[in-house]
């Protein structure tokens, strides 16, 4: 617990933290984010830092009600990515965003670009950009077409 509370306290202390994830993913005070694909393995400064400038801890896949975005961590064997893209967009809103976090090149569990590049249109997603987002993590924003966002 001692070394999680120095951790804290570094990024808490700093307002730097939490601007640098509201500049890299665009997360707002009041936003609900929805975290998907949780393991150990997680980056924990990331995750408090989305907490930090949306006001609020993120919510779980049991969480019912409406998200503005989702943080889906994915690594090479969790299964079907198509699929997981899919289950996603359940409780996803209208212009929502999806930041698919997979492990950078060279690191266990990394998913190539490509499989990114063919599972997202499949899933009726499209990719925008990409971000180193920590320290193991890369960052793939993914949306809905704005086709489908006009539609509403």
């Amino acid at each position: 617990m001692g070394h999680t509370r120095n951790w804290r306290l570094e990024l808490g202390a700093s307002a730097e933290g939490a601007a640098a994830i509201n500049t890299r993913l665009g997360f707002t005070s009041g936003q609900v984010v929805q975290e998907l694909g949780y393991d150990d393995d997680v980056d924990f400064d990331l995750r408090d830092a989305i907490g930090d400038v949306t006001g609020s801890e993120l919510v779980d896949e049991d969480f019912e009600e409406t998200v503005d975005a989702v943080l889906l961590w994915w690594r090479e064997d969790d299964g079907d990515l198509v699929d997981a893209l899919v289950d996603s967009l359940a409780s996803l809103a209208d212009g929502g965003v999806v930041w698919l976090m997979t492990p950078k090149q060279g690191r266990p569990g990394h998913v190539e670009p490509s499989d990114i590049g063919e599972a997202a249109p499949t899933a009726g997603l499209s990719q925008t950009s990409s971000i180193s987002a920590a320290p193991a993590w890369s960052g793939t924003r993914l949306v809905a077409p704005k086709a489908a966002r006009g539609k509403r």
